[in-house]
């Protein structure tokens, strides 16, 4: 019989934790607010992650991965015909394409990400159904639940954190202007180098997300190491409404107020 709850009752964290010392064996749905995932464990190990509509295959892990291309995955896919992803790693390993640690790191890169993706849902729902395991032609890992429940816990504070300093994604972005100073001059990462390519106060941060195909924890990650340094501040896109609580009060007349002040003062005299 599946076991069901609510994540607000019962986190990922607490979920993992009860699988790794339980040693179960079976795949946990978990529903999310936007997307589903399916996770697979045998004998309280990880061994398989699947993320909603995602390309789960191997030559769709590999590309996610970096470890090839979208011009090699599309010629990689042309000669693999109906080939499973345990023969196609075959393949690809004979033919020196990849090596098996090229292949295995992929799929462990691949899996645990989903996983820590995980941590950071809060809501939804969730059902483990024992015995359930992956389809037999998908490559599986064994790996070891402690060490990934420890970095999720960091990540989920981390998460908490980012999101109170960065609470709205449909703000947008602009360049704070430093004179003599070039964008270009920075040390950024590949990743950074993307956000930073659609910064423009008409790009909210959702749709520089969406179209570096980041999570919210990339997204917000990298945005807060930009503001930190320097380099952005956030600000509203055109067109967007004012909170009522930041919405402009009317002008007060200088003269008005001034008369007021002093009929103020005489009667506080006359007390």
């Amino acid at each position: 019989m599946a076991v069901k709850g609510n994540l607000r009752d019962f986190s990922v964290t607490q979920l993992l934790n009860l699988i790794n010392l339980a040693r179960k064996t079976g795949t946990l749905t978990v529903e999310g607010p936007n997307e589903a995932a399916w996770v697979s464990f045998q004998a309280g190990k990880l061994i398989y992650a699947q993320l909603g509509n995602e390309d789960g295959t191997l030559v769709g892990i590999l590309v996610r991965t970096g470890r090839i291309t979208a011009k090699q995955a599309q010629v990689i896919k042309s000669h693999a015909g109906d080939k499973s992803d345990k023969e196609l790693g075959l393949l690809l390993i004979n033919a020196g394409y990849l090596t098996q640690q090229d292949i295995l790191a992929g799929i462990r890169q691949y899996i645990i990400d989903i996983v820590y993706r995980l941590f950071t849902w809060v809501d939804g729902f969730f059902r483990f159904d024992n015995d359930v395991l992956p389809p037999d032609d998908r490559i599986v890992m064994r790996l070891d639940l402690e060490n990934i429940i420890i970095e999720g816990a960091r990540r989920m504070r981390e998460w908490e954190q980012l999101q109170e300093e960065l609470p709205n994604l449909d703000m947008a972005l602009d360049f704070i202007e430093r004179p003599g100073a070039n964008i270009r001059d920075v040390n950024l990462n590949v990743e950074e180098w993307k956000v930073v390519s659609y910064i423009n106060p008409k790009n909210s941060i959702r749709q520089i997300m969406k179209a570096n195909k980041m999570n919210e924890l990339e997204i917000r990650r990298i945005v807060y190491a930009l503001i930190q340094a320097g380099l952005v501040e956030v600000v509203r896109p055109p067109g967007m409404p004012l909170p009522p609580q930041a919405r402009q009060v009317p002008a007060v007349d200088k003269r008005q107020q001034s008369s007021l002040v002093n009929r103020l003062i005489d009667r506080i005299r006359s007390l």
